[in-house]
């Protein structure tokens, strides 16, 4: 399949969501890589973001007026990296060395990495912070450009993260938009027993953003969201994705086991059967 043009398509964007989840479900197997559930649930906001609403050109992914994705989530690593093949900047047999030693696919996106990965991320709670400064170099240097962070909901349990959500409406950084992947799951837990994140929207709001509370796989939504950024405001958005962790394949739906777990090639199969992929 040949996904490398945009579209605003939306059952074009649902299948392209579909062949990324199924692309990040084989290189879980077969790198036995874990954080797969995680990189489910952003499927559909990854999707939304690369093929019909960042200003960019696979053909020159430094661009100086390129739009920029940071994914802040970098456990859900291989769902970017998918995007960023599928979208053109990288050939297809890349991917199947991800997670090898001396590959630009580490399990986690870091430096040397391959064209399209604005940062090194992992280490939660520092890609808000990046792309705050990213937003305010867009002023200084006076080159129109917008940034769009992907958080987990388990991240907004850093400091830093509200760090910078204290600083982006102060500085009135219309041109940045965060992504929170609601999913309700982090590492060990509920996420809202670990700490007491809800009301989330309304704390983003309490912060000064202009928030949506939004269904995380409603690909319509996310893209007329993202796409009228910068909206007028004059604040920096806040889209709450509510989402499924191990949205797509009903066996992992939900079920935290697949924070860790590597599927057998028996779910491999099983989870290309129900994303209609075989």
């Amino acid at each position: 399949m040949d996904f490398s043009k945009g579209t605003k398509d939306v059952s074009e964007l649902e299948r392209i969501a579909a062949a990324i989840r199924g692309q990040i479900v084989t290189m879980s197997h077969v790198a036995e890589t874990p954080h797969l559930g995680s990189s489910l649930s952003c499927a559909d906001i990854v999707t939304a973001a690369y093929w019909a609403v960042l200003k960019l050109d696979p053909r020159m992914p430094d661009a100086p007026d390129r739009d920029r994705f940071i994914l802040s989530k970098g456990h859900a690593a291989t769902t970017l990296y998918t995007a960023l093949c599928f979208r053109g900047f990288f050939p297809r047999h890349i991917l199947d060395h991800y997670n090898e030693n001396g590959s630009p696919l580490a399990e986690h996106p870091g430096p040397g990495s391959v064209p399209g990965v604005e940062a090194a991320t992992g280490s939660l709670g520092h890609g808000l912070p990046i792309a705050v400064g990213l937003a305010m170099a867009s002023r200084i240097h006076k080159t129109p450009y917008r940034v769009y962070a992907l958080l987990s909901d388990g991240e907004c349990n850093e400091g830093s993260v509200w760090e910078a959500a204290m600083m982006a409406p102060a500085q009135k950084l219309g041109n940045l938009c965060a992504i929170v992947d609601y999913n309700k799951w982090q590492a060990t837990g509920r996420s809202n027993e670990t700490l007491n994140l809800a009301p989330l929207a309304d704390k983003w709001r309490a912060f000064g953003w202009e928030v949506h509370d939004v269904d995380g796989h409603d690909i319509a939504t996310l893209v007329r969201l993202m796409d009228q950024l910068p909206d007028g405001s004059g604040k920096p958005v806040a889209i709450i994705a509510n989402t499924v962790k191990g949205k797509g394949v009903s066996f992992m739906e939900d079920d935290n086991n697949w924070h860790y777990r590597i599927p057998t090639v028996e779910e491999v199969s099983a989870a290309y059967k129900e994303l209609g992929l075989s």
